[in-house]
């Protein structure tokens, strides 16, 4: 399930890629697919060593093109271990909202971002992600977990400030908002509550089969309840003034 839209954030092949905080690697794996040199990086070293599997499984399946390579390593994200302007692309999904210094990671990331080159950021959306945190503390009171709701113009505002120019936004996964909401209702560590089995199994059937119904209804809803931000921007070839 992917929250960056490729349409509107198109890879070349060898484009160096960088997926920061790659948790399970969903979007390293199909920037690999797409044949760029891709590094999934992460402070999970569990989720980083599953990562590297897939990535070594998906090279014996002959799932990547000729040219393209993927390496899989822990790093911080406030500190990052490559030169400066080595990526033309950077993705941070879902990540933003963990770490308490944003402003940090944004300028580490604008730091090892080629100019020219463009930067994806999804975060949870303010409406649904304020349901999440009214209807359940251990949503968002655990370690590791969510410190902040961005609203739509402060993430932005965020981006500009870093020097980057915003070019797109849209919302994601607004079938993924009731699910959360149940399972902020009926408990966090709750699977078991019938309303949330079910509504699970609907999203696994979505994900795996696509059909055209809820792929009409999700795009119908987004823009209303979708459960992601989606944020696209480019590093001038010169400094903003201002920034």
């Amino acid at each position: 399930m992917l929250t960056v839209d490729f349409s509107r954030f198109p890879l070349a092949a060898g484009d160096r890629v960088l997926d920061l905080g790659c948790g399970a690697g969903r979007h390293a794996f199909e920037c690999y697919r797409r044949g760029a040199q891709v590094v999934a990086l992460d402070q999970n070293g569990e989720e980083i060593r599953e990562v590297a599997k897939w990535f070594a499984a998906m090279k014996e399946a002959g799932e990547a093109p000729q040219g393209a390579t993927a390496t899989a390593m822990e790093g911080d994200a406030l500190n990052l271990p490559f030169p400066d302007e080595s990526f033309d692309v950077v993705i941070i999904s879902e990540v933003m909202e963990h770490i308490p210094d944003d402003k940090g990671v944004l300028a580490e990331m604008v730091r090892v971002l080629k100019p020219g080159g463009r930067i994806a950021i999804t975060v949870p959306r303010y409406g649904p992600e304020k349901i999440c945190w009214a209807l359940s503390d251990a949503y968002h009171e655990v370690e590791g977990g969510h410190i902040r709701i961005y609203r739509a113009d402060e993430l932005l505002d965020r981006i500009r400030e870093a020097g980057l120019v915003p070019y797109g936004t849209h919302h994601a996964h607004a079938l993924h908002s009731p699910y959360w909401w149940l399972k902020c209702a009926f408990g966090v560590d709750n699977d078991k509550a019938l309303p949330v089995k079910a509504y699970h199994q609907l999203l696994v059937w979505d994900i795996m089969k696509k059909p055209l119904a809820t792929r009409l209804a999700e795009q119908a809803l987004n823009p209303l309840i979708g459960k992601s931000f989606v944020a696209y921007a480019t590093k001038p070839h010169h400094p903003e003034v201002g920034a």
